[in-house]
C-alpha cells in the first residue's frame, strides 16, 4: 500500500501554481501578483504596463508604448484639412489615411485632391460673387496651378525635413522644408491661395479684400525663451 505526505504534495502544488497566471476571482487580493513583462497589465514591481522594475524592459521617460494604438490625426500641417476637406466624413477619412498612399485611388476613393480642388474654387466663387466678378483660382507664386497645388496639399501633407536646405515653411526659394516657431503658416497658405502669380492678388490693395493675412503675428513673444515664450512676470 502506498503513503503519500500530504504537506509534500501541497508543496507541489503551491510550486507549479507560481508558473502560471493566477486570477483573483473573489476580489480579496489573495493572489500573489507575478510580473509577466507581456500581460497587458501593471503589476507586481513594474512601473508601468510591462515595463520597469527588476525583470522587465525599462520604461521609456515613464510613458507605456504598448498596446494597440489608432491613428486619430495628421496635421503635419494642420490647415489643409480644416481649410479644404469640406465635411465632417473628409476629414476623418483624412486623419486616418497614410500620407505615403494617400493617391492611391483604389485606398482611398473619396480621392482627396479632387475634393480640395474643388473646395479652392468654390472659396473663390463665393469672395466673386460677394464683388460681382467671376474669380478663379490663379496659379500661385509658386507656379502651381490648381491641379498641381491641390495634389501637393492632398498627397503630401506632412512636414518634411531637408538636412541641405534652410528649415522653414517658405521663404521665397525654399518650400516645405520643414518649420520653424517664427513661421507664419497661415499667412503663407492664404497667400498660395489667394495670393497668385504675385502673392498680392487680394491683398486688400487697389480694391481687393484682403485675403492673404490673418492680420496675427508673433506680437510680444521672444521665440528665444522656453514656451510659452514670454517674459516672467514682474512682481508688484
Amino acid at each position: 500500500m502506498k503513503t503519500y505526505n500530504i504537506k509534500l504534495v501541497a508543496l507541489a502544488i503551491c510550486t507549479s501554481l507560481l508558473f502560471v497566471q493566477c486570477i483573483d476571482e473573489d476580489d480579496n487580493g489573495n493572489v500573489i501578483e507575478q510580473e509577466t513583462c507581456s500581460d497587458g497589465i501593471q503589476n507586481g514591481d513594474e512601473e508601468g504596463v510591462d515595463c520597469g522594475g527588476p525583470d522587465c524592459e525599462p520604461c521609456i521617460s515613464g510613458i507605456d508604448f504598448t498596446g494597440t494604438f489608432v491613428q486619430e490625426d495628421v496635421l503635419g500641417r494642420p490647415a489643409v484639412n480644416t481649410v479644404f476637406s469640406g465635411s465632417g466624413d473628409v476629414k476623418d477619412s483624412f486623419n486616418t489615411s497614410v500620407v505615403s498612399r494617400r493617391n492611391d485611388t483604389i485606398l482611398y476613393p473619396s480621392n482627396f485632391q479632387r475634393t480640395f480642388e474643388e473646395t479652392l474654387e468654390l472659396y473663390h466663387d463665393i469672395y466673386g460673387d460677394a464683388l460681382g466678378l467671376e474669380l478663379d483660382y490663379e496659379t500661385n507664386i509658386l507656379g502651381l496651378d490648381a491641379l498641381d497645388f491641390t495634389r501637393l496639399l492632398a498627397n503630401f501633407d506632412a512636414l518634411q525635413v531637408a538636412p541641405n536646405a534652410p528649415t522653414t515653411y517658405f521663404d521665397g526659394t525654399n518650400i516645405f522644408t520643414g518649420r520653424t516657431l517664427g513661421d507664419d503658416v497661415i499667412d503663407i497658405s492664404l497667400t498660395l491661395m489667394f495670393g497668385g502669380t504675385t502673392g498680392t492678388r487680394f491683398d486688400g490693395n487697389n480694391g481687393t479684400p484682403q485675403l492673404t493675412t490673418d492680420g496675427v503675428d508673433v506680437g510680444d513673444r521672444d521665440l528665444t525663451l522656453p514656451f510659452p515664450y514670454m517674459e516672467a512676470p514682474i512682481a508688484q
